[in-house]
């Protein structure tokens, strides 16, 4: 029997009803509304698509928005000095910088640049400190939009055996926190436990396995364990087609939930960061 597949847009929907609500309050109360500003440098298609997806949220949420282009060649100095501008710009109540980011950028010098208060991706060090003693009120996009789908089967996570392919700060780190806090048995598997040929070892024993390497088809579907819910981050251009880092034709035959690529994980993670953005405008509100 196959897999029942995860349809993240219908998640993603019941997301944005509730926040429909909320901003119908928030716009009673304060005769304001939250504005998210993205910050993409240099041109990928893969950006350019997600700007577009939060484009088309914010504006059925009454959200503003605004979309900063910035050239591949910026530096990192005067990428962190525009961040301290729109800092103080008084309209952004949520900052949001597409990753990943030109080489020669400090990813984690930049995170750590953007106003805590604003910053709706969830990756400034406070939040992810925070995180560790389950106090954030903003956590990462993604790691929230994962948890949301695997909330979705019903599951009850306590003593569950989850493993984690991928140990980054915006996912795979998160995760496992997220996880922990549910009283989860959590792995974290990365490069070094693929070169010592042990991932399909921990992969196997997963009852919720969370895959974000970016790299198609790692996870063979013979790997995943009868009855796992697996959570394919991926997104990979394959040959011009859209692959996951799971081999999703296999593995559907065994698992018990699966996410697909496209439609499972993206359109959670935009409706978390509009969340995410109605939180942050929230908390700037009671400072």
């Amino acid at each position: 029997m196959n897999a029942q597949i995860l349809d993240g847009r219908a998640i993603a929907a019941k997301i944005y009803a509730g926040l429909e609500r909320e901003m119908s309050e928030l716009q009673k109360l304060r005769g304001k509304k939250p504005f998210l500003l993205t910050v993409q440098v240099g041109p990928t298609s893969a950006a350019d698509l997600f700007a577009r997806s939060q484009m088309k949220a914010a504006s059925s949420l009454g959200i503003g928005y605004r979309l900063e282009r910035l050239p591949a060649g910026t530096s990192q100095e005067e990428l962190i000095g525009k961040i301290g501008q729109w800092n103080r710009e008084a309209q952004i109540t949520g900052m949001t910088i597409q990753f990943p980011l030109p080489q020669g950028l400090d990813a984690r010098a930049i995170s750590a640049a953007v106003d805590p208060l604003k910053d709706v991706e969830g990756i400034h060090p406070q939040h992810i400190g925070q995180a560790v003693f389950g106090w954030s009120r903003i956590g990462t996009c993604t790691s929230l939009a994962i948890l949301e789908l695997i909330q979705a089967t019903g599951a009850q996570l306590y003593g569950k055996e989850a493993v984690i392919v991928g140990h980054s700060e915006l996912i795979g780190k998160p995760v496992s926190l997220l996880l922990l806090d549910r009283f989860c048995t959590t792995t974290i598997c990365h490069v070094a436990t693929s070169d010592r040929g042990r991932l399909s070892e921990h992969v196997r024993r997963a009852e919720i396995l969370v895959v974000a390497v970016g790299k198609a088809h790692l996870v063979r579907g013979s790997w995943i364990r009868p009855g796992a819910i697996v959570i394919d981050v991926g997104t990979n251009l394959d040959g011009g087609v859209l692959k996951g880092d799971v081999e999703f034709e296999e593995a559907v035959k065994v698992a018990s939930f699966i996410t697909p690529v496209p439609g499972g994980v993206g359109p959670v993670v935009v409706a978390t960061l509009m969340r995410n953005t109605v939180e942050a405008f929230k908390l700037q509100w009671k400072k």
